[in-house]
């Protein structure tokens, strides 16, 4: 049992709730759980606020929730066995992993499927029986397995009514009870049947007992005999007590009863929010409804036509592939492929973020375009987008509007041919890039040509013949990761089969070449993920580790030409970085540092060179809620690195930025630096500055107090005065280590290429 943190300074949560796991309330609120964050509503003041993993929750999948008004706080199960308590007004989760610790129950077991509040315990429903916690104490009790002969069964839910616990059982176990008062509701022998059967839900109203069974029925339940009430036409997905009223919900409808057992309200699907219901609650006057698709539904009580949608902004899944960043703003794709180039057939759209804005474009919107993958924005039109799909062409997006979809009817995109299959359509798009002039490079699998490139502004494709390497692409090569272009035009191609391929225009006359072996010091024919860095070094990611080829200008004419691994010094032994690690993504920021993402062991951020690791971001020291890094997008500008996982998007303030190509929008901020600014921890910011470039703060009398080069006082190495890219730190410390006084200083910077030098003065008040 532990207390977790919260990250809410540096990192933010980009979670979808568009389909609702779980809704609890109390004291004024309504609690909706989505895949694996929640929301609240208060309902007098209608402000929304999130909890999520940069609050300490751990992403993992939610199952239930329920809310103890008593204890204030929200207690929250996950389909692994985790159990997690959010206090009221309190920044800290507390994690309790009892469950997922028992090593009699299996990892299948250990789902939490219910919890019923009763004194100052709940009692927790799970496929192996029931635990009990006690909420003022913060700890667990006993285990009760109820099935015969001591084994352990599937509890679906519990309930107390009168002097008795009863406990809705599957597995054919039907419903059981015991004395609630029992010291020793732990014998099994304790437990009585009172029928058999399935059956996945039990509630009391007021003084009567109601459970439902997996034939569709609610029944009441007198004196130990069964009574049926009603036959819906969908299984009920759950049954809550509210107020007096008894709350059902279908996935087509929700029914709400009174004490008699008579409809005081039922609400259908409504055409407008084409979903289906998966729970929902009411309070004295509104119904809230979860959905599959469109958050929490509100609706009146009493007169249930008005539908308002409740759910805080975000993208449309929890599930991101791809995603690649603009100033401002993020676009994100779900679709794709499997690590071997298999096509998913995910029929999902695309979420774009606009400054705090989650813009989502529906799949039929798209052209009904699967498996989206990579993102293009043109660097020359950043309103205009193209998107890959890894089964039917390529989506050209203006302002948010899905414009055409290009393929083989309307372009220079080809499908691939199946021998004996006539009439077969796939177009297999992968990796893409735009180069530095405004030209679209794009990779299909399959194809004999499969490098395209489009030039937007004229509509021009252009298909470049790889066979001399591939001479049988339908049985040789499963499929391209990236592309990425350097300086001198040469397109960098990661394949599944070939390694890495280097593409040369050659004015017309096309070289190609591939290194993947053995004899080039690849660990994997696999090149999963590519970057150049600010020297033209190229880093190359695989399933199997990492790889830098240092001299790209010399790839093609050199015959030994070989890639190195990164050999760091670690407890005095030599190693390689990230041995054997399947690395799926490298971006490289403005300080030249690398970040890459894995497979399953989080993200790293390294220094230039790759000999200092400066984080690594797990799901355990982090708001990160997977290891497993999809993708990495860096917004320069902001500073902000932006980490897709498999179960969710997360974003980090770095701070870090491009640098400028001159001085002159450089600026310092705050300024002036007041008093109740903590200059020490947050410090000062010099913006905007040159690449290369010297930074001297002196007092107004010129006494220098701090002096940092591009080079030398790069940031995390301890400096007072640290660069990173475009952006300097400074901690308001001086040579002596101390704070410096009151005053004005002069900061003055010169870049060390263009001697182009400017003074900013900083005012300091303490």
């Amino acid at each position: 049992m532990q207390f977790s943190q919260d990250f809410s300074a540096l990192w933010k949560g980009h979670f979808s709730y568009n389909e609702i796991k779980a809704i609890a309330q109390g004291n004024n609120k309504i609690y909706a759980a989505g895949d694996n964050a929640i929301f609240s509503l208060d309902t007098q003041s209608n402000e929304i606020k999130e909890v999520t993993t940069v609050n300490g929750l751990s992403g993992e999948s939610i199952s239930t929730i329920y809310y103890s008004e008593d204890y204030e706080l929200l207690v929250i199960g996950y389909d692994n066995g985790l159990i997690e308590i959010a206090f009221d007004n309190d920044t800290e989760i507390l994690t309790i992993v009892d469950i997922i610790d028992k090593p009699t129950i299996p990892p299948n077991d250990k789902k939490i499927n219910h919890f019923n509040g009763y004194q100052n315990v709940v009692y927790i429903s799970t496929n192996y029986g029931i635990s009990v916690f006690d909420l003022e104490r913060l700890e667990f009790g006993d285990t009760y397995f109820i099935g015969n002969g001591g084994s352990q069964i599937q509890v679906s839910e519990t309930s107390v009514f009168g002097d008795y616990l009863y406990a809705t059982c599957l597995g054919g176990n039907g419903i059981r009870k015991a004395q609630v008062s029992s010291p020793n509701l732990i014998d099994y022998q304790n437990w009585q049947s009172i029928t058999s059967g399935n059956w996945v839900s039990i509630e009391t109203q007021e003084n009567k007992l109601y459970a439902i069974n997996s034939n569709r029925k609610i029944y009441q339940i007198v004196n130990d005999v069964i009574n049926e009430e009603f036959t819906y036409s969908d299984l009920p997905l759950s049954m809550i007590s509210v107020n007096g009223n008894l709350v059902v919900s279908t996935q087509n409808n929700v029914f709400v009863y009174d004490s008699n057992f008579n409809i005081i309200s039922q609400v259908a699907i409504e055409a407008d929010f084409d979903t289906k219901y998966t729970t929902a609650t009411i309070d004295l006057e509104h119904i809230y409804i979860g959905t599959k698709d469109f958050g929490m539904l509100k609706t009146p009580l009493n007169n249930s036509v008005i539908f308002e949608e409740i759910r805080p902004n975000g993208p449309l899944l929890n599930t991101p592939f791809s995603i690649e960043a603009e100033r401002d703003g993020l676009w994100v794709t779900f679709g794709g492929y499997s690590s071997r180039y298999v096509p998913s057939s995910k029929k999902y759209g695309v979420s774009h973020l606009e400054g705090e804005i989650w813009k989502n474009i529906p799949y039929d919107s798209l052209f009904n375009s699967r498996n989206l993958n990579s993102i293009s924005i043109n660097p020359l039109n950043t309103e205009q987008v193209f998107i890959n799909s890894f089964q039917d062409g390529m989506v050209e997006i203006i302002n948010n509007e899905p414009i055409i979809r290009y393929d083989q009817t309307n372009s220079g995109l080809e499908s691939l041919v199946l021998p004996g299959v006539p009439n077969y359509i796939s177009l297999r798009l992968s990796g893409s890039t735009f180069d530095r002039n405004g030209l679209l490079w794009t990779t299909t699998s399959f194809l004999k040509k499969p490098l395209k490139s489009y030039q937007p502004s004229s509509g021009q494709w252009k298909s470049y013949d790889f066979t001399d390497l591939i001479p049988d692409p339908l049985n040789q090569n499963l499929g391209f990761s990236d592309i990425v272009i350097d300086n001198s035009e040469i397109k960098w191609i990661g394949s599944f089969n070939f390694g890495l391929i280097g593409f040369n225009e050659n004015n017309s006359n096309p070289i190609i070449k591939s290194i993947k072996g053995d004899v080039e010091n690849f660990p994997s024919f696999n090149v999963t993920a590519l970057a150049l860095d600010k020297r033209n070094q190229l880093w190359i990611g695989t399933d199997s580790g990492l790889r830098v080829l240092f001299n790209t200008s010399n790839f093609f004419n050199d015959d030994d030409v070989r890639v190195e691994e990164i050999i760091i010094e670690e407890d005095g032994i030599a190693k390689e970085l990230l041995f054997q690690q399947t690395i799926t993504d490298i971006k490289v920021d403005g300080s030249n540092n690398k970040w890459i993402g894995t497979a399953d062991s989080g993200l790293f951020y390294f220094s230039s060179d790759g000999q200092n690791t400066i984080f690594h971001f797990t799901k355990d020291n982090s708001p990160l809620p997977s290891n497993t890094i999809n993708d990495i997008a860096l917004d320069e500008a902001n500073g902000i690195v932006y980490i897709a996982s498999n179960k969710g998007l997360v974003s980090f303030l770095s701070g870090g930025s491009s640098p400028f190509e001159d001085l002159q929008s450089a600026y310092a901020y705050p300024n002036p630096v007041r008093p109740t600014f903590n200059i020490v921890d947050e410090k000062v910011k010099i913006k905007d500055i040159s690449e290369n470039v010297n930074i001297k703060i002196t007092d107004i009398e010129g006494n220098l107090v701090a002096e940092a080069q591009s080079r030398t006082n790069q940031r995390y190495n301890g400096f007072n005065l640290e660069i990173d890219g475009g952006t300097a730190y400074w901690n308001g410390r001086n040579f002596a280590n101390n704070v410096v006084a009151s005053g004005v200083y002069l900061v003055m910077l010169s870049d060390l290429d263009t001697f182009e030098t400017k003074v900013l003065k900083l005012m300091v008040v303490r």
